[in-house]
Formats: structure tokens, C-alpha cells, sequence
């Protein structure tokens, strides 16, 4: 075997970039890859994923609000977080921890398609203009010229 992964005939294999993923697909690539930061992602594969990540912090912070847990009352005294809150608190903290990882492997998968090294997420640093590099980075189609992040 030559490093490629065996799939199913006509899929795209993990170790290539799968332009037009479609959602489950693009979701499921993305645990499938958890800590591979060789090879690239594409726009799809990306964008999918934050989604997904947006929609499941949406309903942790809704989740959390309704059971009292940002402390902030309707007379501006502030009381402690609910017991119920503490508990999405805590199961919002290990679904960060678990997600951090893929997240940034995913990520610099997505530069290595635009031809950029994944160094660059350290430009997320610099407050403010560096997240919006980024955005643009993952904005920006393919290059070709990425390829030479192919194993």
C-alpha cells in the first residue's frame, strides 16, 4: 500500500482534499482526521465544521442562560450560577477540549490548500487584524500549488 486509505471506489480518499464535501461528509472527515495536520482540507470540509461548531455553542450558551448561569440579574446584582448551569459549564468545557485539536488541524489543512504553512495560525495572535488574515486565508480558493503539503 502506498499511504493512501481505502475507500469505497469513486470516494475521495482522507488523505486528499474533498472539494464540494457535502455536510455529513465534511463532519465526518473531520473526526476521522483528528490530529492530522499534513495534507489539505477544502473550503467545504472547513466551513462545514464551524458550523457545526457554532450551532452546538449556540445551544450550550442558550442552554446555559436559561438555567441561570451568566449570573447577571434583571437588577443588575449578580448571583452565582445554577447547579444546572455549572453542568453545561462543565460538559461545554470537555466538548471544547476535545474539539480544540481537530479544529486547529483542520485549519491548517485549509492554509495548506491555499499554498500557506500552517505557521500561519500563529498570526491569530495578534489581536484583531490577525483573525481577520486568517478569515481570508480560508476564504481564498485552492491553489494548486498546495499540493506540496500532500504527504
Amino acid at each position: 500500500m502506498t499511504g493512501h486509505t481505502t475507500t469505497a471506489p469513486g470516494a475521495t480518499p482522507l488523505d486528499a482534499p474533498y472539494y464540494e464535501a457535502p455536510f455529513g461528509e465534511a463532519v465526518s472527515r473531520f473526526w476521522k482526521k483528528y490530529a492530522t495536520f499534513s495534507g489539505r482540507a477544502s473550503r467545504s470540509e472547513y466551513w462545514w465544521w464551524h458550523l457545526v461548531a457554532f450551532i452546538v455553542s449556540a445551544i450550550f450558551n442558550g442552554l446555559a442562560f436559561a438555567l441561570g448561569g451568566y449570573g447577571l440579574q434583571l437588577d443588575q446584582s449578580y448571583a452565582p450560577p445554577s447547579a444546572g448551569a455549572v453542568v453545561v459549564f462543565v460538559i461545554w468545557g470537555i466538548w471544547a477540549l476535545a474539539t480544540i485539536v481537530p479544529t486547529i488541524a483542520v485549519l491548517a489543512r485549509r492554509l495548506h490548500d491555499g499554498n500557506f504553512s500552517a505557521g500561519w495560525i500563529l498570526i491569530g495572535l495578534v489581536p484583531f487584524v490577525g483573525s481577520i488574515v486568517l478569515l481570508v486565508m480560508t476564504l481564498l480558493p485552492p491553489n494548486p500549488e498546495g499540493s506540496r503539503f500532500d504527504r
